[in-house]
């Protein structure tokens, strides 16, 4: 019966999404969403997608990154070389951009994820540091001055992209390998010595994470017109992080909902630049001290209709 459950809210989630498509295309084909909300969603799109990575990352394995704009630049980078020197198609592009991050990730992972806590968030945002260092002396992709990229995303590919990151992650996660994961966040030691390779889910996570904030690079130079290595800092790197703590640790319906929230702020306040960063850090502030477990914990929306399915269950047996 669980397993009829889930399959059935899997496929009520899906259908929601796809009708949720179809309405905002109507939209965009009718000429009633003007580019500035095209545009906004196209962010929260890409934000989702960098959201969702990290999270299986941080979230999931419980190890401690912040590089990831590392990964988004490469992602970016890769796929408008792809395009502009090689005159590849976008969906070609799309693909090498996630897996040069991904390779990126194995190459980042295998040496430093032995380590923990503070030694590998120095570590990561090192790697970060590194690629944005590289991208501003190669003169191939422009250097300091940028890259200039064509127009090529579009509101179905940024949505196709949203969807099958969601799904992937949120598989991965309830299989045997999200389970391991789960385990060495909750106690590395412990599930080491219970046989979990540690290490080798470590890498697995890292590098998956790596592989859509790729694609989340991807979707991002083709959203501009140009891109430059000062887009893809620390800061950047952060920016994603609070994503993800802000939506609550552990939880991937609390980073797609922390990204919605965070991206809509943004994007609306842009225009107030001093007041939009007061505003920004006054929600985080309220947010660490009134519930700094994030807006759902280690929780999904799902957990949430089951409890009260499950609560009027008990009431009708209990009445019985």
């Amino acid at each position: 019966m669980t397993t009829i459950k889930r399959a059935k809210g899997f496929w009520l989630s899906i259908s929601l999404s796809l009708i949720f498509f179809a309405i905002v295309q109507v939209l965009i084909g009718g000429g009633s969403l003007n580019p500035f909300y095209q545009n906004t969603l196209m962010f929260i799109g890409i934000n989702i997608i960098l959201a969702a990575s990290l999270h299986l990352i941080i979230g999931i394995t419980g190890q401690f990154s912040i590089g990831h704009a590392g990964f988004l630049a490469v992602g970016a980078y890769a796929s408008a070389v792809m395009t502009m020197k090689l005159n590849m198609p976008f969906t070609l592009a799309l693909i090498v951009g996630g897996l040069a991050a991904a390779l990126a990730g194995l190459i980042i992972g295998i040496p430093s994820l032995r380590l923990k806590g503070d030694y590998l968030a120095i570590a990561t945002l090192g790697f970060g540091e590194i690629v944005r260092i590289v991208l501003l002396n190669i003169d191939y992709v422009g250097g300091a001055s940028g890259m200039q990229v064509s127009h090529l995303t579009t509101w179905p590919w940024v949505f196709a992209s949203v969807l099958v990151t969601i799904i992937v992650i949120r598989n991965f996660t309830s299989s045997t390998h999200g389970r391991a994961c789960i385990s060495i966040r909750e106690d590395e030691t412990a599930a080491d010595s219970m046989g979990i390779n540690t290490t080798y889910y470590k890498v697995v996570a890292f590098a998956i994470g790596a592989f859509f904030a790729g694609i989340a690079g991807a979707l991002y130079a083709h959203n501009f017109y140009i891109i430059q290595p000062s887009n893809f800092g620390f800061l950047k790197s952060f920016d994603i992080l609070i994503l993800v703590v802000l939506g609550g640790l552990g939880s991937l319906s609390g980073a797609v909902l922390a990204a919605i929230l965070l991206t809509v702020i943004t994007t609306f306040l842009q225009d107030y630049p001093e007041t939009r960063m007061i505003i920004y850090s006054l929600v985080l502030i309220v947010m660490m001290i009134y519930r700094p477990q994030g807006l759902m914990g280690t929780k999904e929306i799902t957990s949430m209709f089951k409890r009260k399915g499950g609560s009027s269950h008990e009431n009708k047996n209990t009445a019985a």
